[in-house]
């Protein structure tokens, strides 16, 4: 599929990913739809990166994210009541430490039965070192894993939001199932303290699991 880019790629390596979004959703979104998410979400990302190397190939997975966020919440109507999946999104302050460990941990422990997104109303720059490695010493991989900033598409399509620490910055729709957590911040903390910060998130987890429809 040809796609034409729009009057200016902040990085002309984004047509690629654009061609591809393109293709995976045509019929459901026009193509300068998929431009338009993706080139904004590539600026957003970029507000707080340190290193750009990989701005393209996370601009496309965001991207990807909240065109599947919004197919969702065009079709929940249709689908409500069908065994869908619940959808949770964390959020905290910089998705670098709380909601990155809450969305691991839930994605682990629930599989198929949740769609669980995480994103920070101030994104940092990367995850917290110390939460990368204590969750790795749970087995539970961080590869894929980076600060991304909350978007609304992400935000309707949720059927809990769960925030932790945001404060005014939390996002508010109507609808919605509201939790806050009262998780201390692992930012800076020593690896020990972390540790102690995943175990009480593990903790809600089993809370949450459990008055999870169909969990």
């Amino acid at each position: 599929m040809s796609v034409s880019p729009p009057p200016a790629w902040p990085d002309e390596r984004l047509s690629t990913g654009a061609a591809r979004l393109a293709s995976r959703h045509q019929g459901h979104f026009s193509v300068e739809t998929v431009q338009q998410l993706l080139t904004d979400s590539y600026r957003r990302l970029a507000e707080h990166a340190r290193v750009r190397t990989h701005l393209v190939v996370l601009a496309e997975r965001l991207t990807a994210e909240r065109l599947d966020a919004l197919t969702h919440t065009h079709t929940q109507t249709q689908t409500t009541g069908t065994g869908a999946a619940v959808r949770v999104l964390f959020v905290c302050g910089h998705n670098a430490g709380r909601s990155q460990m809450a969305a691991a941990l839930l994605a682990h422990r629930a599989g198929e039965r949740v769609i669980v997104s995480s994103a920070g109303t101030d994104p940092a720059a990367e995850v917290e070192p110390h939460v990368a490695h204590a969750l790795l010493e749970s087995g539970l991989s961080v590869t894929d894993a980076y600060p991304k900033p909350l978007t609304s598409e992400v935000v309707e399509a949720a059927d809990y939001v769960i925030t932790m620490g945001c404060g005014d910055a939390c996002p508010v729709v109507s609808g919605r199932h509201y939790l806050n957590w009262s998780v201390a911040d692992p930012d800076g903390a020593p690896i020990s303290v972390v540790r102690t910060i995943l175990g009480d998130i593990d903790a809600r987890i089993t809370d949450l699991l459990a008055a999870l429809p169909d969990a």
